[in-house]
């Protein structure tokens, strides 16, 4: 639903120069699971005709800056007034229950740790990171329009959705989880007596990886030309060429 008098009592919006602009020009912003999952949190409890604009002020560079916080991101996005707004998407932090939970999780899965640890957060911890309930997700500004959220807000949060795209450990900064807390809690783990020396650990299976002959990485004419470098003739060298092939399939 529009305010009263429409948007355009609000005037019309002042450009940016050196704003944040989306990288999604047309269509869904989001490109990995995570951001589209919390972009799908974002679009099912708001307006999606803020949304919309939200999306147009996100594109056009209206975001001057953006930081993030635990439980917020806070972002000063210029408007129809001379001094940008501050608007912000707060998510509410992990209580200590929950926390212990997400350890209790991480620990019992193999793997999940060093995944963590290089920079990568695993989708199955996402039913206890991303906000489920309209409660968990909350917009403000200091704008006019007490729109929920304004277009503002909105285009904090369509940005916030591609910073989690590169860097999706910063879903557990807007949880309140410090990346090398939750580490230092899984390390904390006490040792299982029955079985000290983890001999009833299942580790993950290692990841399969695409054949590629070693050939294709070489240069054909280069390894002609070392070939002929005996001097053996041309039929030596094809021969010689169809034998390291053989050789370096039979290592696959």
């Amino acid at each position: 639903m529009s305010p009263a008098g429409g948007f355009d009592r609000y005037g019309k919006r002042r450009r940016v120069v050196g704003g944040i602009e989306a990288r999604t020009k047309r269509g869904s912003i989001g490109r990995t699971w995570w951001s589209k999952e919390l972009v799908s949190a974002m679009e099912q409890v708001a307006d999606k005709g803020r949304l919309a604009r939200g999306r147009t002020y996100a594109r056009s560079g209206q975001v001057v800056s953006m930081r993030l916080e635990p439980g917020v991101a806070v972002g000063e996005v210029q408007g129809s007034q001379l001094r940008p707004f501050t608007s912000t998407v707060s998510i509410r932090t992990l209580d200590e229950e929950a926390v212990t939970e997400l350890i209790d999780r991480v620990r019992s899965a193999p793997g999940m740790l060093v995944r963590l640890a290089g920079g990568t957060l695993p989708e199955e911890l996402g039913p206890l990171l991303l906000p489920r309930r309209a409660g968990e997700l909350d917009f403000d500004c200091t704008c006019p329009d007490d729109g929920w959220p304004c277009k503002h807000a909105a285009a904090v949060g369509y940005l916030l959705a591609e910073h989690v795209d590169e860097q999706p450990l910063a879903v557990l900064t807007l949880r309140g989880v410090d990346l090398n807390a939750l580490i230092g809690g899984v390390d904390a783990a006490e040792t299982d007596d029955e079985d000290f020396y983890g001999d009833a650990i299942r580790l993950p299976d290692l990841p399969a990886e695409p054949y590629r002959p070693a050939l294709d990485d070489l240069d054909p004419m280069l390894l002609r030309r070392v070939l002929r470098a005996g001097g053996t003739d041309e039929s030596v060298v094809i021969r010689g060429a169809a034998d390291l092939e053989e050789m370096y399939r039979r290592l696959r």
